[in-house]
Order: C-alpha cells, then sequence, then structure tokens
C-alpha cells in the first residue's frame, strides 16, 4: 500500500462508525442473524453456495466463549429452518482457545455435534502463527469424534505443504487461503511471487493425496492456474470448489461460476463488524479512497 492509501485508510480509521458502516456494508451482511440468511438466500439464488461467519476473535471471558458457540449454533439451525445451502465457519480464539485447550474443545463439540445432527459442516479456521498448532490439535480432536468437519491452511506459511503431507492422510477437507496475518520472514514467505508459487505446490499437494478443497483466492492469476490444473487432473467438481469473500471481486467470481465451477461466498455478520471492515479496507484502499471522496462530495 503507497503512502497516500495508508493515509486514507488512516483517515477512515477516525471517522465514526456510523458513517464506516454504510460503506462497510460491501463486506459485511450486517449486524443481525437475519442479515445473513437474507444474504444467503440472495446467493443461493444465483447458484452460490455460503459459508456464514460469526464476526469475532479473541476473546476475553469463558462466558464470551460460551456465548459465541450459542451464537454458532443458531446459525446451523436458521441454516436448516431455512433449507439453505450453506455451513458455518469458526475461529477457536471466539471459542477460547487463549483461555485453554479442552475448555476450546468443549465448545467446539457443541457446535460440530449440532452441525451433524443437521447433516451440516464446520469449517475451523486458521489465525496467526501462534496458534497455528493448537487450532490442528483441536481440529485433529473434532475430525476424529464427529468427522464433519475441515481446516483452513494459509500457503505463505512455510510448513504448510509439510502439515498437508500429514493430513492428507486424515482424508483433510481444506480451505487454502494465502494467509492475512503478519508473520516474520523466519516461518512465512513475503513476496507476491513466492507466496504464489507455494500456493500452487500446495494445491498440487492436497490433489495428489484426493483430498477435498476450497480454493480460496481473489487472486486471478492463482484462480486461471488452479483451472489449469483442474482441468489437466480432469477433476470432478466433487473434488474442489472455489471460495471468496462476500463483496470482494465480485466479477471474478461471476465468472468463474459461469465457466461451471462450484462457488463458495464467506458471509460474515455480527456485532464485531468493525475490525473486519477495517482489515478489508486495508487490503482494499480503493474503497477506503471511494469512503472519502464520497464524504468530501456530499459536503
Amino acid at each position: 500500500m503507497n503512502i497516500i492509501s495508508k493515509s486514507i485508510v488512516r483517515f477512515v480509521k477516525i471517522l465514526p462508525k456510523s458513517i464506516v458502516f454504510i460503506f462497510a456494508k460491501q463486506y459485511i451482511a450486517g449486524v443481525k442473524l437475519s442479515d445473513a440468511m437474507r444474504v444467503v438466500k440472495q446467493l443461493n439464488a444465483n447458484g452460490i453456495l455460503a459459508t456464514v461467519d460469526v464476526l469475532g476473535e479473541a476473546i476475553e471471558s469463558k462466558q464470551d466463549a460460551i456465548n459465541a458457540a450459542e451464537e454458532a449454533i443458531k446459525v446451523l439451525n436458521e441454516i436448516d429452518k431455512n433449507k439453505l445451502d450453506a455451513n458455518i465457519s469458526v475461529k477457536l480464539t471466539q471459542l477460547g482457545l487463549l483461555l485453554g485447550e479442552n475448555f476450546c474443545y468443549e465448545q467446539v463439540k457443541k457446535i460440530v455435534g449440532r452441525a451433524k445432527e443437521l447433516n451440516n459442516f464446520v469449517r475451523i479456521d486458521m489465525e496467526d502463527s501462534s496458534v497455528t498448532d493448537a487450532t490442528l490439535r483441536v481440529y485433529r480432536r473434532a475430525k476424529e469424534d464427529f468427522g464433519n468437519v475441515g481446516i483452513v491452511l494459509q500457503a505463505y506459511l512455510h510448513r504448510t505443504v509439510s502439515d498437508i503431507e500429514k493430513l492428507n492422510k486424515e482424508n483433510a477437507n481444506y480451505r487454502l487461503c494465502k494467509g492475512i496475518y503478519v508473520e516474520p520472514k523466519e516461518i512465512a514467505y513475503k513476496e507476491r511471487d513466492e507466496i504464489r508459487e507455494n500456493y500452487l505446490k500446495a494445491l498440487n499437494k492436497i490433489f495428489d493425496g484426493g483430498n477435498y478443497v476450497g480454493i480460496a483466492t481473489h487472486d486471478k492469476y492463482l484462480t486461471d492456474k488452479a483451472r489449469e490444473i483442474i482441468a489437466e487432473r480432469k477433476l470432478t467438481k466433487e473434488q474442489y470448489e472455489f471460495q471468496m469473500l462476500y463483496g470482494v471481486t465480485e466479477k471474478l467470481r461471476d465468472q468463474i461460476k459461469n465457466k461451471g465451477h462450484k462457488i463458495r461466498v464467506y458471509v460474515p455478520f455480527g456485532e464485531h463488524w468493525y475490525p473486519y471492515s477495517i482489515r478489508r479496507l486495508q487490503e482494499n484502499p480503493t474503497m477506503a479512497w471511494y469512503i472519502t471522496k464520497s464524504l468530501f462530495s456530499r459536503r
């Protein structure tokens, strides 16, 4: 991000939240569960699958973690009630991972168990490197106890291909993304080309193991390369899907869908929309500039 873009993002961050929310709605379904259900219905009507994400992470009390688990179960119940083609994702720090791994797993069990009763699926998100090993341990416990659970891996980490080699033997279901957390160069690739290279290496490794993968990227170079790999391997739609965030590169999303590939969109919602939206603006300073320009145009 150049100096001007950084300055614009800093300006947007000091605006009243009510102003930011007007534009943040591009990236979030809304604050309420009903908002998320409305967006998922619209996506399903257009032939797009969804994963619902209740925003929030790094909670500081056990009661907040218990509440977060209950909220996730409400989402599962609403998906079932409305007969939607959607699953959910959860962040383990939102479920108390930093308060204790066993305590966190008790919350995960509630969610994954309910999902299994409803014939649904739970994706466990990956967070920063400080919790990678713990996240994999919790995932493996849930996989062994229930089965209907998948994991997210980040291609910019040096360890990812090695992790895939182990997880392939366990019939893992993956979401493969680039990674967004700021990590030291000792454990993470920093340059765009080397991240891309490792992403494709990881993707091929997953396919070598015959495992299902959500190809999660907004990078057209990677989506084009992934489609080439899919064609060369003669893979079926039952072996992969493409995944994107709500409100991001929708034109590319529709192009991929129109070529006959399965598409899933992550639909975030909830009271903790502000930090998520600021992160999206930092990744897309063009939107921050649009907010600034619009404000001054009104004046």
